[in-house]
C-alpha cells in the first residue's frame, strides 16, 4: 500500500483534494487542515518521466501550472525538497 492509499484509508471520512497525476509524489498530510503534502522533487521527476519533459521544462511547468494554482482551502502543500 502506498502513502496516498494509507492516508485515504486512515481519513476516509475527510474530503481530501488530490493533484491529478501526482499520486506517487504524496509524502504526507497536514492533519489539521487535511491538505496533502507533495514532494516537489518527485513531482518534477513524474513530469520528466510521464510527460517526457526536460528538467527545465518540468520545473517551469510545475511552477506555473501546478504549484501556482489555487483551488481553495484544500489546495495541496508543496514541500520544497528539490535541492
Amino acid at each position: 500500500m502506498d502513502i496516498l492509499e494509507s492516508i485515504v484509508e486512515a481519513y476516509n471520512d475527510e474530503l481530501i483534494l488530490k493533484a491529478d497525476g501526482f499520486d506517487k509524489a504524496v509524502i504526507g498530510i497536514d492533519s489539521k487542515s487535511m491538505r496533502l503534502i507533495y514532494s516537489v522533487k518527485l513531482c518534477i521527476q513524474i513530469l520528466m518521466e510521464d510527460e517526457e519533459m526536460t528538467e527545465e521544462d518540468a520545473m517551469e511547468h510545475f511552477s506555473y501550472n501546478v504549484e501556482g494554482g489555487y483551488v481553495g482551502e484544500q489546495t495541496p502543500i508543496w514541500c520544497q525538497d528539490n535541492f
